[in-house]
């Protein structure tokens, strides 16, 4: 059940990363429930309308919602170590390859609006590597594990998966050959996707 908590008046008029660490800090011993992102709506349009572009009106949209909340927490100023950045935590040089395959994808890559765009459509990329057959859920996890690790990891992984005795199109597999491949670096693609599925699992 979603906790009940009211938006405190200090983090009214903020914006939507300062909202989200407003609430964290005024409920460390709970932390941010992932169902509380269901409030931060700024960028629900951007999640619906490029997700009905790339991958049709029937798919759900607050999938990429999910993984942009295990990527970012929504935070469009955000950046990793190695230099991704944004809402969907993209590098640079992904975006620039990104922008030069898709015209409509355009301006900065810290805007939010095309950070997603430019996000979502990568996640349709690789979709669309993951053709053979196997069950709906995984091959949405083959796609965010693929986001996280690279794809060509994960078609190693299913190499060594095949090695092993066991059907390479199925995401347990991948999680039992995955650390061979990446090492303790699994362990972050594994959550990332397991996260995903979390945060997926309560949002509206």
């Amino acid at each position: 059940m979603a906790r009940n908590i009211g938006l405190p008046k200090s983090c009214g008029r903020l914006p939507v990363c300062l909202v989200v660490v407003c609430l964290i800090s005024l409920y460390p011993a709970a932390g941010l429930g992932f169902e509380d992102y269901n409030r931060v709506t700024t960028y629900d349009k951007y999640f619906r309308k490029y997700s009905k572009r790339y991958f049709g009106v029937a798919f759900r949209w607050q999938l990429f919602k999910a993984q942009a909340v295990a990527e970012s927490h929504l935070d469009p100023d955000a950046r990793s170590a190695v230099g991704a950045a944004g809402i969907m935590q993209i590098m640079p040089r992904t975006y620039e390859e990104i922008r030069q395959k898709n015209a409509a994808i355009r301006g900065n890559l810290l805007n939010p609006r095309w950070n997603i765009a430019a996000g979502i459509y990568y996640d349709r990329t690789l979709w669309d590597v993951w053709k053979a057959e196997r069950p709906f859920q995984d091959r949405v996890r083959f796609m965010f594990g693929s986001y996280n690790a690279g794809k060509t990891n994960i078609l190693r992984a299913q190499k060594v998966a095949e090695g092993q005795g066991l059907n390479p199109n199925l995401w347990r597999s991948i999680e039992s050959s995955l650390p061979e491949v990446t090492g303790k670096r699994s362990k972050e693609t594994l959550r990332y996707v397991r996260k995903i599925e979390q945060i997926d699992e309560v949002l509206k």
